[in-house]
């Protein structure tokens, strides 16, 4: 009931707020309650409190005893939601597929079905000694991806 009308809550905030979208959402038996959300545009400390407020000024703490954790989803975690490929269009990904290969490239493309990473490789001359840099794509299904990040370098 609780976990009920604080998701009901949760999903009245994020109709207000379209640009934000959830990401990962848990009550847990002592009632502290774990919301992480990402955005379109990236979040804002106020993103997160609103969010907060729009699912505490709406629950009566005489009722139910509870705490509250609204997070950003972390900068290399891993994604969950296709809306998190559209806003790192651009950026370097680190892909494994259910096959367990793992692609890194920068993402250049998203629709609805599938993602398009590109990256340069060395590979040897068709003829003669020596290499020679080659550019390199590869189109994926979400359905093929068990793990997706961005990939941060320092």
């Amino acid at each position: 009931m609780f976990r009920e009308t604080v998701k009901n809550l949760l999903d009245e905030g994020l109709k207000q707020r379209e640009d934000l979208f959830l990401i990962d959402f848990d009550v847990l038996t002592d009632n502290t309650i774990k919301i992480v959300i990402d955005g379109d545009n990236g979040v804002l400390v106020e993103d997160c409190m609103f969010i907060s407020r729009a699912i505490e000024h709406n629950l009566d703490r005489e009722e139910q005893d509870f705490s509250l954790e609204v997070l950003s989803a972390g900068a290399a975690a891993p994604f969950t939601n296709k809306r998190q490929y559209k806003k790192n269009l651009g950026r370097m990904l680190s892909v494994k597929t259910t096959t367990n290969e793992t692609i890194e490239g920068k993402l250049t493309q998203v629709n609805e079905d599938k993602i398009l990473l590109e990256w340069k490789a060395r590979e040897p001359k068709p003829v003669g000694k020596g290499k020679v840099t080659v550019k390199k794509q590869a189109e994926i299904s979400y359905d093929t991806i068990s793990k997706a990040q961005v990939v941060i370098k320092f």
